[in-house]
């Protein structure tokens, strides 16, 4: 594969306008992880969840001119804030990368389809928590077994490997919570499952997992930011919660702010898997 120019993917995206250190960070982090899934120049890869392009970008950059990336999401074009989906999409497509790509928002991979071996490689990064369901997320990777000979799947990881790590750990914990017992909202952070349970249901889905690769996320901003998007959660929709939840999130809430005081993004692991 290719070596990924990092800064030319990131220079590709309109969020690193604003604030380009931070894309820098952010596309490096997405580098590495397509590179955990050998994806190479020519191949034609179905990413779900896109997004604002992120990791369309570099998925992009992999494939090379030969290549082509079609990225799908099921939130409306007008989603999102300070720049929306459509507008960064709008971006995207009139940088270099843009011929080789294809984004398609409001796509529900449950209902719409494409014919059997479209793709080379299916991507779902970091995406998955937004699910309502486990069931959801084991229905779409069923749905999409047939359109592609390899998956790429990567999320947040539970397993916290250094204390200040801790409150990014918290903060998801308690959108999960909330968002399980109380009324059924659109959160961030919806369906925080670990990653043994992402094993489990690839193995009910018929596809063959190798990893799971921890990939470095340091300098990540992710963590400050699911914390403040936690506290707006607790303040909207705690309420909805049954008392005895609701005391126990508090809880957590209550530890949540004891352990802010230095706020590491969590590790994220990558699986591999064939059908």
């Amino acid at each position: 594969m290719n070596l990924i120019d990092v800064a030319a993917v990131a220079h590709a995206m309109a969020a690193g306008v604003a604030s380009p250190g931070i894309q820098l960070v952010q596309t490096r982090f997405r580098a590495g992880l397509v590179e955990s899934w050998d994806i190479r120049p020519g191949d034609r890869v179905l990413e779900i969840g896109c997004g604002q392009g992120d990791m369309t970008a570099v998925l992009a950059a992999a494939v090379g001119e030969r290549g082509q990336v079609t990225g799908v999401d099921i939130a409306d074009p007008a989603y999102g804030a300070p720049i929306t989906l459509g507008e960064s999409a709008e971006f995207l497509r009139a940088t270099p990368f843009g011929d080789r790509i294809d984004m398609r928002f409001g796509f529900d991979v449950l209902t719409e389809t494409f014919p059997d071996d479209t793709f080379d490689h299916v991507v779902l990064s970091q995406c998955s928590w937004y699910f309502a369901s486990l069931d959801q997320l084991r229905a779409i990777l069923a749905r999409v077994r047939p359109w592609a000979r390899q998956l790429g799947f990567a999320e947040w990881d539970l397993r916290p490997t250094s204390h200040g790590q801790l409150a990014h750990l918290l903060a998801v914990q308690i959108q999960g919570m909330i968002e399980a017992t109380g009324e059924r909202g659109d959160g961030n952070v919806r369906t925080p499952f670990s990653c043994q349970r992402l094993l489990a249901v690839l193995e009910e889905t018929g596809w063959q997992a190798s990893g799971p690769r921890t990939i470095d996320t340091t300098g990540m901003h992710d963590a400050a930011w699911e914390i403040t998007v936690c506290h707006d959660v607790v303040e909207e929709r705690l309420h909805t919660v049954p008392a005895p939840m609701r005391d126990l999130i508090q809880s957590h809430v209550d530890m949540l702010e004891t352990v802010t005081s230095n706020n590491e993004a969590l590790p994220v692991y990558s699986v591999t898997a064939t059908r």
